[in-house]
């Protein structure tokens, strides 16, 4: 059984590319996955699909219990998304799409190399798909979600400083990542909380301070909101994956 694992991707594909990775999911088991402002390329069980961005959690049932689950995907940096698949990212938000529906002349040829292929061979095939569309990743949005990211960011002070409105911004990270600059700064700090261990802030109400929230109630409800799980749970064995 190939547990979780995360690959560097190629260097030509490190502006567009958060990491490409495969899972192999046990018989019967269920997997919850929860916002992090990215879009996936994947082929699951040899279906090949495109996962949209989130905006809260999500839990897929498991297969047979006699049969393991297994994925391979690439998973497409904020503000990535719209360039790579050629449309406007919001279209597939909170949706888990068929490939043929958004690249009709490539899926087919692909689904075939990646029936043929080992594990190994299908990321090596994701991989240099999506090179060839020769994307570039919205250095705006780029640039707007490293700054959402730092604690106490606000939107307009993101927008000031990148030199546009707040409805510029707002329209380009839609079509670029899923959804607007206020998600994935919600996203964001979801990250960053996750991102601090135990030994660094002893209690819940000192991890919410330093993730950048107002108060542990407000944390509380942002975990719900995102997770579906209560803070304590949720952060028990939450990882934090690339992005």
């Amino acid at each position: 059984m190939t547990p979780y694992r995360e690959l560097a991707p190629p260097a030509g594909l490190l502006p567009v590319v958060a990491c490409l990775w495969e899972h192999e999911a046990p018989p019967g088991h269920e997997q919850r996955i929860i916002p992090d402002g990215c879009v996936d390329l994947l082929r699951l069980d040899g279906e090949l699909v495109v996962v949209g961005a989130d905006t809260g959690p999500v839990v897929s049932a498991g297969g047979p219990v006699s049969v393991p689950s297994r994925t391979s995907g690439i998973r497409l940096r904020p503000g990535a998304a719209g360039a790579v698949l050629g449309i406007p990212a919001s279209e597939i938000r909170d949706r888990r799409v068929p490939l043929a529906e958004v690249w009709p002349d490539v899926a087919p040829a692909l689904a075939d190399a990646l029936d043929a292929a080992d594990p190994a061979g299908r990321l090596d095939l994701l991989a240099r798909t999506v090179l060839r569309r020769k994307a570039e990743r919205d250095g705006l949005v780029a640039a707007a979600a490293r700054r959402l990211g730092e604690p106490g960011a606000r939107i307009s002070g993101v927008a000031g400083d990148l030199g546009v409105s707040e409805r510029h911004l707002h329209r380009r990270t839609v079509d670029a990542v899923g959804y607007g600059p206020k998600m994935l700064g919600r996203v964001a700090r979801l990250r960053r909380l996750i991102s601090l261990s135990s030994g660094t802030s002893t209690t819940l109400a000192d991890r919410a301070a330093t993730a950048g929230y107002a108060s542990q109630a407000h944390m509380s409800d942002e975990v719900r909101r995102l997770t579906g799980l209560t803070p304590v749970r949720f952060l028990e064995d939450a990882t934090l994956t690339a992005a």
